[in-house]
């Protein structure tokens, strides 16, 4: 036998089985460049994008009696924000929020996701409130039905209660100045 034989079966190894690690390690490269290449982890795709919002039917985080649904947000575009006190994003993005609810006058509704209410009532006492008004979703059945990741997340949605765009995280100005600000406008263009 030689010194260069398979001690396991007697046998030297074929030509093709040394390129088999080479091709494993290529296969891995190749799905690497392609996750790392996929642009703005923010941007991920939703599966609700172009359809209507989900029907819901919770409280109104101010007026507990109070029960809406997604109806109540019909009639001009507007921009659907999943927040929680216990989210430190949410308070980075909410000066954001109260900017672009003032300056441009668009209609922010909240969903307070898996939050404590009343301290989420605190919390916009302290500072402030830039939605039309919050829903409670203590659950998160509305968040599992929107594919929420986490808090925060922004949906842009038109007049007729269709969603049209998915953000991931904060809204901050360049993500207004670049995407939401000239998307909000051509929907509004567009009723």
């Amino acid at each position: 036998m030689s010194e260069h034989a398979d001690t396991a079966t007697g046998s030297m190894p074929s030509r093709a089985s040394l390129f088999i690690p080479l091709a494993v390690f290529l296969v891995i490269l190749a799905l690497l460049w392609r996750g790392f290449s996929l642009g703005d982890p923010h941007a991920l795709p939703s599966a609700l994008l172009n359809q209507p919002l989900p029907e819901f039917a919770l409280p109104v985080l101010h007026e507990p009696g109070r029960v809406v649904g997604s109806e109540a947000m019909h009639g001009e575009p507007f921009l659907l924000n999943v927040w929680a006190t216990w989210c430190p994003t949410c308070r980075a993005e909410h000066a954001e929020l109260a900017r672009i609810a003032e300056e441009y006058g668009v209609p922010i509704f909240g969903i307070n996701y898996k939050d404590n209410p009343a301290e989420a009532r605190r919390w916009l006492a302290r500072y402030g409130d830039p939605y039309v008004f919050s829903v409670v979703d203590a659950d998160g059945s509305l968040g599992i039905d929107l594919g929420v990741y986490g808090a925060p997340e922004t949906f842009l949605v038109d007049a007729e209660g269709v969603i049209r765009y998915k953000r991931i995280g904060a809204v901050d100005r360049r993500v207004w100045d670049t995407k939401l600000g000239p998307l909000l406008a051509e929907l509004r263009d567009a009723s």
